[in-house]
């Protein structure tokens, strides 16, 4: 089933973006245009995508050695490229870590596995695990691996971005408008001002490549 508004997804084809041998992803900002970026590890290098255009906008096939993989330091980061080139990026997913699986207005994210080894990924407003609403008005079943292990799944820091990670391939989406000229995403309604809705609960309303010196 599809997310509810107000979000959508940002890739055409419903399994996301193909990335073979995917480790783990992580959240950053654009700098200029404030955008959430994903970072994707794999055994092939790293990659960046706009998580609202869903434009690979940075890639760096040959990352070196003693960072390619998030494992190699403590507290699981890799270094950024392109427009966050500098930074060091979270990556959650095979080596362990985490991203965030609630919002500040309410939104829910878990995965639940009902047919081992297959994992579902469900978004909510009601709070999680045990749901009080029916399907498809307060809890949504927005993402199914049937083929691939799941890496990580989450929102972003700005709660702005859904993203679903497997070992082949990464989901995403957003509810901030691809042309918004940095206006801030829709929020979801006031759970506590309505906290038994009769309505569903959805709200209204270049790449870059990493050339290093020899």
């Amino acid at each position: 089933m599809p997310a509810p508004d107000p979000w959508r997804s940002v890739f055409e084809y419903e399994y996301g973006a193909p990335v073979g041998g995917l480790l783990g992803i992580g959240f950053a900002s654009h700098p200029e245009s404030g955008h959430d970026l994903v970072m994707v590890v794999s055994h092939d290098g790293h990659g960046l995508f706009d998580a609202v255009t869903g434009e690979k906008i940075a890639r760096d096939r040959d990352p070196d050695p003693e960072d390619s993989t998030p494992d190699a330091v403590a507290d699981l980061t890799c270094p950024g490229l392109g427009p966050i080139a500098g930074s060091r990026v979270h990556i959650a997913g095979l080596f362990g870590g985490g991203l965030h699986t609630t919002t500040e207005d309410g939104w829910t994210l878990e995965a639940v596995t009902p047919a081992w080894p297959n994992d579902r990924v469900l978004l909510s407003v009601d709070g999680g695990l045990p749901h009080s609403g029916p399907y498809g008005e307060l809890w949504w079943h927005i993402f199914h691996s049937t083929y691939s292990e799941l890496r990580a799944f989450g929102f972003s820091p700005s709660g702005e971005t859904i993203a679903v990670a497997t070992s082949s391939d990464v989901s995403l989406w957003t509810r901030r408008a691809e042309h918004n000229n940095g206006s801030s995403a829709q929020r979801c309604p006031d759970r506590d001002a309505d906290p038994h809705p009769s309505e569903p609960r959805g709200c209204e309303g270049g790449l870059t490549k990493v050339v290093k010196p020899r």
